[in-house]
């Protein structure tokens, strides 16, 4: 008897099955199923499933009720597998997979389809090509020796094995959804911005708060418009390069203080307003849409519901059920952390390895106490503020913690050369060679932050080499985090509590008041194991701000 088996859906609901041995290879028949769900419930014993997409098929099957403990995503691990050889946005779909490995013509994969509201199929069905379970198994079976080839095996594998992990938690959060009050959400919403208008125009807050932008100016300004807000101010003798809230604070005009209130105020009636509750609220809960590896760097995105980007008036209305509690876990300074343990710098470890403020503790070694100026060198060395005072700063952390910098210094230079540059685990950021494609957009490939997209052109070698330097970081922590929700995940199975939130660094898991201090005591032994399976023995401890709330606006 074997605990691992492949999976492959079969038209009509059914599938195909077969057992696999330690080495991938079938050890018995294909069996037929006429129903997924009952040939996956009929095998208890079997606890990691393969198979081509956990977003085709997990959702299916917890409509009914079955869980599985553990599966291989192929599709996942084609991702990762592809961007290790720099062949990052190569079609990754499993018939792709086989077409490479058979060397025919490779199709492209499927595009992303929107989001929709309320739905819980997934990305890429029904558009995506379903394969017979032999052509699952050659590809998984290649899978395999590749892993076998790269670098460090063991990390490689570890890191499909997290992904395929975080891919099943995300669609567990996608069913479960985040508690959500539409009465409070009604009540917040009445607050901020006031009665609400027929005819979906601005509501009364708003409506008053443009005519007093427009009262300062003299004219009719809408300040929804930023060029028309630019225009104001030029007509007013001030010149603005934007209206971002940073440069208008620096303006000395009675708009001002209208024109800031009327802009965070329309952010939250455009991104959650009435029409956002209406739909994406459904019998109590918010069910966004949960994407693991939403980025090259690893970090999750939502497809479509903006969850990750809720207000913290707004998160008034995220209440746990009655008797339940939510809690709510924030890792404390988790990236600096993460560059103590992947450049095994001695002294940055030792200061890593207390619960206390690590800014604190580095300020104390290095910049006389004064922990403003260490958290902004320690942050500065990850994300690349290296020019005027970030240099000195720089300086100054490199002669405390010379590992620390030379690691982050290192990948920057391995970014700005267009190498290859990996996380601890071997997620791998890709050189800007170009790859054909018309442009990153057009190939569909998420667009990061400082707008370069690594496996692309750029002329710009520094900020390739920005990206790099935070790579290593972001990415090993985004590894860690997977491993983190994987061993949170196993604890939950036998209770009542439920994940139902991730973003980064903070994660809410759901939970029967009872339960909570036994959820609290296990996302800190979740934290320890991952950072041991992750970095393998370091002193580098991961601590957690955590709370134990009824609302999530009441977090700590």
């Amino acid at each position: 008897m074997t605990d691992r088996w492949a999976l492959a859906p079969a038209e009509g609901g059914g599938a195909e099955l077969a057992p696999l041995g330690a080495d991938g290879l079938p050890v018995g028949p294909v069996v037929r199923e006429a129903d997924l769900a009952a040939a996956v419930r009929g095998r208890p014993e079997v606890t990691r499933w393969v198979w081509r997409s956990t977003a085709e098929v997990y959702p299916r099957l917890l409509a009914t009720g079955v869980r599985v403990e553990r599966c291989y995503d192929i599709e996942d691990a084609e991702t990762l597998l592809l961007g290790h050889a720099g062949r990052y946005g190569e079609p990754r779909s499993a018939a792709a997979a086989l077409a490479r490995l058979r060397g025919g013509p490779v199709p492209p994969d499927p595009p992303l389809r929107s989001a929709e509201p309320g739905s819980q199929s997934s990305l890429f069905e029904p558009q995506a090509v379903h394969l017979p379970l032999a052509g699952l198994l050659e590809v998984y079976a290649d899978q395999l020796r590749r892993q076998d080839a790269t670098a460090h095996p063991d990390r490689m594998r570890l890191l499909i094995t997290a992904e395929s992990a975080g891919m099943l938690v995300a669609a567990e959060m996608n069913r479960a959804g985040l508690p959500w009050s539409a009465d409070v959400h009604r009540a917040v919403l009445h607050e901020l911005l006031g009665d609400r208008y027929a005819g979906g125009g601005e509501p009364r807050r708003l409506a008053e708060l443009a005519d007093e932008v427009s009262a300062a100016f003299g004219r009719r300004v809408r300040p929804d418009l930023p060029a028309d807000v630019v225009k104001a101010f030029s007509q007013a003798g001030i010149k603005v390069a934007s209206t971002r809230r940073w440069e208008l604070e620096t303006v000395d005009h009675p708009a001002v203080k209208p024109l800031i209130e009327y802009k965070k105020l329309y952010r939250i009636w455009v991104a959650h307003g009435w029409s956002w509750l209406q739909d994406w609220v459904r019998e109590g809960r918010f069910r966004p849409e949960f994407l693991c590896h939403g980025t090259v760097t690893g970090r999750w995105v939502t497809n479509g519901g903006g969850a990750l980007q809720i207000p913290k008036v707004i998160r008034r209305a995220v209440v746990a059920d009655p008797g339940w509690r939510l809690v709510v876990a924030d890792a404390d300074q988790m990236e600096p952390r993460v560059l103590a343990a992947i450049s095994r710098d001695p002294g940055l470890m030792e200061v890593a390895g207390r619960d206390s403020d690590l800014y604190q503790s580095v300020s104390d070694r290095a910049f006389s106490g004064d922990r403003d100026q260490a958290k902004i060198a320690v942050l500065g060395a990850v994300y690349g503020q290296t020019s005027g005072d970030g240099l000195k700063n720089l300086a100054a952390l490199r002669r405390r913690f010379p590992k620390a910098v030379a690691y982050v210094d290192e990948a920057a230079r391995a970014g700005e050369e267009g190498r290859l540059v990996r996380t601890w685990l071997g997620r791998t950021c890709p050189p800007a060679a170009g790859s054909g494609e018309d442009s990153a957009e057009e190939a569909g490939l998420p667009q990061e932050d400082d707008g370069w997209v690594p496996g692309y052109a750029s002329t710009n070698a520094r900020a390739r080499g920005r990206f790099a330097r935070n790579f290593v970081v972001q990415g090993s922590a985004a590894d860690w985090t997977l491993l983190l929700l994987a061993a949170l995940r196993r604890t939950c199975a036998d209770m009542a509590a439920e994940l139902v939130f991730f973003q980064h660094d903070e994660v809410i898991v759901h939970c029967p008041e009872e339960e909570a201090e036994q959820i609290v005591t296990a996302i800190r032994e979740a934290a320890a194991l991952a950072a041991r399976l992750t970095f393998g023995e370091t002193p580098v401890r991961f601590p957690f701000t955590t709370s134990v709330v009824e609302c999530y606006a009441d977090a700590k």
